[in-house]
């Protein structure tokens, strides 16, 4: 896969390479690039003109850390809000640099309308070598637009699930439940399955021994399901439900039950049912059973 990417990328750049070079050699057949040399006729460096390009690059570093900071102000426990002010703080940052880029040639002495002009040319070839990077910006306003997700919501994509830490203008960022954190390209956000558009289930299989009076167990679900639920409500959202026998192992009857959970919470809710029907089981006189073999001898 490795070999792929490379000749893949490989092939973008030999591209991009001879239709800059054919473009070049239509703009000087043509005469487009004439009145370069009159872009940078005033460019003129010296201490004073660096040293303005330095305060005023400092100024607007602060301008923009403080408009961040101004919107790391704005708490909410909205998703949409919380996506739109990452996306907008992750914009600033393009804003600022594109703002310290043209002025800083500006009092350097250079034509920026001109060379804003320009730029239209060189436009074709940055788009072939950099599609990936244009796809990822597209890709991401639309997400924005559509609302598919965002900023505090679990979803899960080609198989890593967690919460999306932020929403940036060309990625995604995604932790899991071991804190690790994904970056993810925008245009890669593919199947995405957002699972905070409705309350999960956290599963429990348990085993019981063939001998075991069913019916009897059965007949104390309800108190103990009620029993469960009110010292667990921090992390279930309504008492376990049992949904019956299924399966006959080798070993064991084994009984599911399922609890309705916040995405969050649906690893620790379910190692908490685990726990609570283990003891639960064992209080009414049912041992969990382990793997075991009956051995008959003629």
């Amino acid at each position: 896969m490795k070999g792929i990417s490379t000749g893949s990328s490989l092939k973008k750049l030999i591209i991009a390479i001879v239709i800059l070079g054919a473009l070049i050699g239509i703009g000087f057949a043509t005469g487009v690039f004439s009145d370069v040399e009159g872009i940078f006729e005033n460019f003129n460096i010296n201490g004073n003109a660096l040293l303005r390009v330095f305060v005023m690059a400092l100024i607007v570093l602060i301008i923009e850390n403080l408009l961040i900071f101004i919107l790391s102000l704005i708490k909410s426990e909205k998703g949409r809000i919380r996506t739109v002010v990452s996306v907008l703080g992750n914009l600033l940052r393009y804003v600022a640099l594109v703002v310290i880029i043209c002025w800083g040639l500006s009092i350097l002495g250079a034509d920026v309308g001109t060379i804003v002009a320009g730029v239209g040319i060189f436009a074709l070839i940055i788009g072939f070598g950099a599609n990936s990077l244009i796809a990822d910006m597209v890709t991401g306003i639309f997400m924005i637009f559509e609302n598919q997700y965002n900023v505090g919501d679990f979803i899960e994509v080609d198989g890593f699930r967690g919460k999306v830490t932020s929403i940036g203008i060309r990625t995604t960022c995604i932790e899991d439940a071991g804190g690790n954190i994904k970056i993810i390209n925008n245009s890669a956000m593919t199947n995405i399955l957002n699972r905070s558009n409705h309350n999960s289930r956290a599963v429990s299989v348990i085993g019981i021994p063939y001998e075991t009076d069913l019916e009897a167990l059965e007949a104390n679900f309800p108190e103990m399901m009620k029993g469960i639920y009110e010292r667990n409500k921090e992390t279930m959202l309504a008492e376990p439900v049992y949904l019956g026998v299924e399966e006959l192992a080798d070993s064991a009857v084994v009984l599911k039950f399922v609890v309705e959970v916040e995405d969050r919470n649906i690893f620790s809710a379910g190692r908490t049912l685990n726990r609570e029907l283990f003891l639960g089981f064992r209080k009414a006189g049912v041992e969990v059973p382990f793997p075991q073999i009956d051995v008959h001898q003629k």
